[in-house]
């Protein structure tokens, strides 16, 4: 079996990878370890509209819209955000998944399911990849691989390259419940609610919400709980469970000679939000035609291939390196900054501006329009624990 191009996993980074190397011109192949493509989910599905976009998926994809949020302080102040528009899509994964796979089988892309990806070696100039299909061993010759096969990527660790830098632990409960705003999103900050991150409360549009959090601290203990202190009726009233890992900051590189690795496995997720959809997509993109490109040259050495890493830093790089500063300066605050933060936007001229510009793929931009503002005195205040998140210098 040969392939220009194989991608071992068919979740939307994979998919996505798969089909713009075959969109360049190349044979591509793209395995999926499960008997079914978008099983199991592990994913809150809550996506910005640019994302969705990304997806290049069709428009009739259900999806319930969401406009805004309500921020839980840990002392109970809730800061209202509306958007104003809608800003998000709650999404079926399951469905996107298999969305986004049948797009790129559309494109001439190839793929086997129950086909588990078990090792790799370089021979000549080629990669000969070993797995597991249906039970049997087999074995595909290939110019480049892309490892979309998540965060514990054995593409990444079988090629030496580097993990990434944290792992966040998850867990979600979807519940039936009836819901006032069905437009808005619940998150809920604290340490005694999610240390390290947040929790949040996301209804769909058939009539459940979606609770979970992530957090530094055991996400799976804590998941009961707040279950319980959100309404005991949401304990008695499970549809599905979920637990997972979200990968923040990218590793050094990711690319080596014949393989790329891209979406979770190569951190390429949010840090402030822990979203990987948009990140992801946006970067398998160049995977997929840097790929296609290196066997169409037939030449997949580390250097060709370092382009693909070049140029997903060049688009992404910096707002994955600020997002990354800002969640390491968040670990940082007490409950009582927090509080302080929560009361300082709680103004309607910062509000606002947070409608405007507020954009859950680049909050940078939010922040810098924030802290220019020169209509909102009170914005002042957050100028120490701007200084405590390290993104203001002291004396700047």
């Amino acid at each position: 079996m040969e392939y220009d191009v194989v991608v071992v996993g068919a979740g939307p980074t994979g998919s996505m990878a798969a089909k713009y190397a075959a969109k360049a011109g190349a044979r591509v192949l793209m395995i999926e370890e499960h008997a079914a493509i978008g099983q199991p989910v592990q994913c809150a599905g809550l996506i910005s509209t640019r994302a969705f976009e990304g997806c290049e998926v069709p428009e009739t994809l259900s999806r319930h819209a969401i406009r805004g949020a309500n921020i839980h302080a840990p002392d109970g102040r809730i800061l209202t955000v509306d958007g104003k528009r809608t800003m998000a899509y709650v999404i079926d994964r399951g469905e996107l998944d298999q969305a986004m796979a049948l797009e790129a089988l559309k494109s001439g892309v190839a793929s086997l399911v129950k086909t588990r990806f078990s090792g790799l070696r370089r021979q000549g100039s080629d990669v000969i990849i070993a797995a597991l299909s249906q039970g049997e061993p087999i074995e595909i010759r290939t110019r480049v691989v892309i490892g979309a096969d998540g965060l514990q990527s054995a593409v990444g660790r079988l090629a030496g390259l580097e993990r990434v830098q944290t792992v966040l632990t998850c867990a979600q409960a979807e519940v039936y419940a009836d819901v006032a705003h069905p437009d808005f999103v619940d998150l809920y900050l604290g340490q005694d609610v999610a240390p390290g991150f947040f929790a949040w409360v996301i209804p769909t549009r058939s009539g459940t919400v979606r609770i979970g959090l992530c957090s530094t601290q055991r996400s799976l203990d804590r998941l009961g709980p707040l279950i319980e202190r959100l309404s005991p009726r949401y304990a008695t009233s499970l549809l599905h469970f979920s637990a997972g890992g979200i990968p923040i900051g990218p590793p050094p590189c990711t690319a080596a000679a014949g393989t790329l690795i891209v979406g979770d496995a190569a951190g390429h997720v949010k840090p402030t939000s822990g979203g990987g959809i948009y990140p992801g997509t946006l970067c398998a993109k160049i995977a997929g035609t840097v790929a296609a490109e290196a066997a169409a040259q037939e030449n997949a050495s580390k250097d060709a291939l370092m382009a693909y890493d070049t140029r997903w830093r060049s688009e992404i790089g910096r707002e994955l390196e600020t997002g990354l500063r800002i969640r390491e300066g968040f670990n940082k605050l007490s409950d009582d900054d927090l509080n302080y933060i929560i009361r300082a936007l709680d103004d309607e001229h910062t509000l606002d501006i947070i409608s405007k510009y507020g954009d859950m793929d680049r909050p940078s931009i939010v922040l810098r329009k924030l802290l220019l503002s020169t209509k909102a005195p009170r914005l002042l205040k957050l100028i120490r624990p701007m200084i405590k998140l390290g993104i203001v210098k002291r004396g700047s």
